[in-house]
């Protein structure tokens, strides 16, 4: 049964007062042209990160979409393939990375950069909403929590004869790649623990990690919280 975006709202509340979390759920939507997002949405006025946009989002409550021009890191905005230009050489080839300090070699940067989630189809626009506000049927949600809330979101996602969850990540490109293009692919939650860009620039806190669902694991979460919590 397809999820319900009528029950974002009840998803979102649920989340936010039965695990305790300090920020919001967030809900993303892609739109495969700018002029399909919905009517009184507006755009971003200044370019953030993708990861600021989603913390922007998560912190004061706030709905806006963005299309690539106001996407800063345009190796975010290559893994959920909103960019109009190529991802940059250096990215693609490890090689920023490795400058970095992250990787022994090139060689090895380029192996972790090839195995990144990239979104094959490009959309021209994706819009942000806390996940109670949303009016629309999200691609993903992304939850921002502390290891003892994700590890009830583990139980939750478990509860319905759901295989284990699998944490897939490399600490490069957490809330795009890890957060948002893996659960997408797979239909499946992933949780991932964030990495050095979205720690610096959006504030993500030491003492939180990332867990991403795609719309297909939406309705067993809110079955799941709604037994174990229950009243």
């Amino acid at each position: 049964m397809a999820y319900d975006s009528k029950d974002n709202n009840k998803l979102g509340t649920l989340l936010k007062e039965k695990f305790g979390l300090e920020e919001l759920p967030v809900a993303v939507k892609f739109y495969k042209t700018e002029a399909e997002v919905p009517e009184g949405i507006s755009k971003i006025e200044e370019p953030l990160r993708h990861c600021e946009m989603i913390t922007k989002s998560a912190r004061e409550g706030t709905i806006f979409y963005s299309t690539d021009k106001e996407q800063k890191c345009k190796g975010g905005a290559g893994a959920i393939h909103i960019n109009t230009e190529p991802v940059p050489e250096k990215i693609l080839t490890g090689e920023f990375y490795y400058n970095l300090g992250r990787f022994e070699s090139k060689e090895a940067g380029k192996k972790v950069a090839d195995e990144l989630p990239k979104l094959p189809e490009f959309n021209e626009a994706i819009v942000y909403a806390p996940l109670e506000k949303a009016e629309f049927e999200p691609d993903a949600v992304i939850v921002i929590a502390k290891p003892v809330q994700g590890m009830k979101l583990a139980q939750a996602i478990v509860y319905k004869d759901q295989p284990r969850v699998k944490a897939d990540f490399s600490g490069i490109q957490s809330l795009c790649a890890d957060a948002v293009s893996r659960p997408i692919l797979t239909k499946t939650p992933n949780i991932t623990l964030a990495c050095d860009g979205s720690r610096n620039y959006a504030g993500i806190k030491e003492e939180q990690i990332i867990v991403g669902f795609a719309k297909e694991n939406l309705n067993a979460l809110l079955d799941a919280i709604e037994a174990l919590y229950k009243e």
